[in-house]
């Protein structure tokens, strides 16, 4: 596992594709890893779905799960993402807001215009760092900013809007693409014992996709 940092309250690290952000009765998942390497408790704090990669930060205390819980309440925990999507967005640096419907049955959201019980608003910013044409079509690069953690956020805002990431068949990709093209880059964060500044980042890793 790619660890990035550790230390008696927490542990920052890469999740890889097709591991569960939390304890999953039905394959491998974040925490079983972390506790097989031999650390006692580790408490989730947030998530990312199984199918996206990227920098995740876990506690290793409950007051550090509380702290970092208070953070991310107070919108002082920030998340940035790379995600490949088809298209290009217009303009090249801009903002997206919308009303989300989260369909707990089907696991999916959906964008939609009026306010109702289980609707939550959802903001993101994003800029466009490379276009690339290639024989699935064109695609672009794009920097995500959340400001707003809703499920599938990204996936259905860009999906709306006609630019689905890359191989997310369920928001309307058919690209025969397995791999979903989305990583958290960028964690930033204040330290649950020290109160210092915390921020890691890692590269984009889309090689692998067009």
């Amino acid at each position: 596992m790619n660890i990035l940092f550790e230390d008696a309250h927490l542990v920052v690290c890469v999740k890889e594709a097709g591991i569960a952000s939390e304890l999953s009765p039905h394959g491998s998942d974040m925490i079983t890893l972390l506790n097989a390497d031999g650390r006692a408790q580790i408490y989730p704090v947030h998530r990312l779905d199984t199918v996206t990669t990227g920098i995740m930060v876990y506690a290793k205390t409950k007051q550090a799960a509380a702290f970092l819980s208070g953070e991310i309440a107070e919108n002082r925990f920030h998340k940035e993402y790379a995600a490949l999507v088809h298209g290009v967005p217009e303009p090249p640096e801009g903002t997206m807001e919308d009303l989300l419907f989260r369909d707990k049955q089907k696991n999916k959201s959906y964008v939609v215009k009026r306010e109702r019980k289980g609707v939550k608003a959802a903001k993101l910013s994003y800029t466009l760092l490379a276009v690339k044409t290639t024989e699935k079509g064109v695609f672009s690069l794009v920097r995500v900013r959340l400001f707003s953690g809703r499920t599938h956020q990204i996936r259905v805002q860009f999906a709306s809007r006609g630019m689905p990431l890359a191989g997310d068949g369920k928001y309307g990709a058919n690209d025969n693409i397995k791999q979903l093209g989305l990583t958290c880059v960028m964690l930033s964060f204040r330290h649950p014992g020290t109160g210092d500044n915390m921020r890691f980042e890692i590269e984009e890793n889309f090689e692998h996709l067009p």
